[in-house]
């Protein structure tokens, strides 16, 4: 596609789009590493905060989950907000919320202020994945959104590689400071990526008019009414059945990806590991994750998000149910890199089926509701993990839940699959969406 006036240019093109629209959403992926760096933290330092403030299994696994509490709330609310307010105002906000409160949780004096930094930092989080791919949608050419989504989300597990590197040069440096000072590293994006996201991220207004000079069409224009649509909406007879079931599916994915991303490497140190072979095995997971994003992006345009869906989340959990055996190191690296794959390919395709199924005033919201609800199965991970092992019954559990969490999200893309054949004019929309067609 050639450029347009307005936010396009005429320089350097990637993926459809040039000029401010790529600008802008670089710095959404940027920010996206951020939130993947944040996410994957805690699980690095999770030994030594139980150790400084002698903490139980379950204790952890309840401050673990205080992030994903947040994260709830966060996609929920700031979904919301951005189809209202503008997705500009969503992404900065999320970052400013995000940075603040991390950088608190290195300063923090005890484990229920840190658990708090944690829950308001995780209100963060949840609003930017939805915000920033809202905004990216609204940006590049629809044919296109299937990779782009695989860009955007490749910097979540891109952000987790960086914290188990990190982790392991800055932890040991200090008794009280090394897993503090991984916290503090929220200052970048707060100075570094947020005065330019200030000045490059276009208005939704901008926006709107970019797209109607370089498509011709008016992205409101397939909007029911002149209101912005609510969570009600959702809900009507044309979207119910599908909405209930993106939800599922990531709640069962987000199960899955967050648990083993908070949990593995404290797994792998009760297996016998030490702290930097269980730091590489999480570095494997994600590693995995930013590879395998490639593949389900050519999957998902080749043959529909959904469908890929089922194939990658049914290859995650499979691989998970091989950690039973005890299998030798190299298989089990080999597994994790799997489980990246199945896992976080398939939240990917689930983000991107979710852009092309709702009109563009939904969009936002749509994205709040399957990423907020479905994260409730992050806030669960870490909290049942910890419960697994407090009661006795040692990684292996978790190996388990986590399979079963990803074959459970295999079969209800299948389901959902399978509504949406029944129903061909959605089916289209979501499944085998056509370069260039409409929601």
């Amino acid at each position: 596609m050639g450029s347009a006036p307005g936010l396009g240019g005429s320089g350097f093109t990637v993926l459809g789009i040039s000029g401010r629209r790529l600008a802008a959403v670089l710095l959404g992926w940027f920010f996206v590493v951020f939130d993947g760096y944040d996410l994957i933290v805690y699980g690095t330092v999770q030994a030594e905060l139980m150790e400084e403030w002698d903490l139980t299994a379950a204790t952890a696994g309840t401050v673990g989950s205080m992030a994903f509490v947040g994260m709830v709330i966060g996609a929920v609310l700031v979904g919301r907000l951005s189809d209202r307010f503008g997705r500009k105002f969503a992404v900065l906000g999320s970052v400013v919320v995000l940075s603040v409160f991390t950088l608190l949780c290195g300063f923090a004096p005890s484990v229920w202020l840190f658990g708090a930094f944690r829950l308001l930092a995780g209100i963060g989080l949840g609003g930017l994945v939805p915000s920033v791919n809202a905004m990216t949608a609204d940006l590049v050419p629809r044919n296109k959104m299937s990779a782009w989504s695989t860009v955007l989300m490749s910097g979540v597990p891109l952000g987790g590689s960086i914290a188990a590197v990190l982790a392991q040069f800055i932890v040991p440096l200090h008794d009280d400071w090394g897993w503090r000072f991984m916290f503090l590293l929220a200052i970048i994006p707060l100075i570094v990526g947020l005065p330019l996201a200030a000045a490059v991220i276009p208005s939704d207004r901008a926006i709107r008019e970019d797209r109607i000079a370089r498509e011709g069409v008016d992205p409101e224009s397939g909007d029911d009414g002149g209101a912005v649509p609510g969570y009600g909406a959702l809900f009507s007879a044309k979207y119910r059945a599908v909405t209930v079931w993106f939800a599922l599916a990531t709640f069962v994915t987000l199960l899955a990806w967050y648990g083993l991303g908070t949990w593995l490497p404290k797994l792998m140190q009760e297996e016998g590991y030490d702290f930097g072979a269980s730091l590489n095995f999480t570095l494997a997971l994600n590693l995995g994750a930013i590879i395998g994003s490639v593949v389900t992006a050519w999957a998902g345009d080749r043959f529909g998000p959904v469908r890929s869906g089922v194939v990658a989340a049914g290859v995650a959990g499979i691989a998970l149910l091989g950690l039973l055996s005890g299998p030798p190191i190299l298989a089990v690296y080999a597994i994790l890199v799997l489980a990246g794959v199945g896992t976080h390919g398939t939240q990917i395709l689930i983000i991107a089926a979710v852009t092309h199924f709702y009109p563009h005033r939904l969009r936002g919201t749509a994205l709040g509701w399957a990423l907020g609800v479905g994260r409730i199965g992050a806030v669960v991970a870490p909290q049942l993990a910890g419960l697994l092992l407090s009661w006795g019954l040692g990684p292996e559990s978790n190996y388990l839940l986590f399979a079963v969490s990803a074959l459970l999200s295999s079969l209800s893309l299948i389901v959902l699959f399978n509504i949406q054949r029944r129903r061909p004019t959605t089916a289209k929309a979501v499944v085998h969406e056509p370069a260039g067609s409409s929601a």
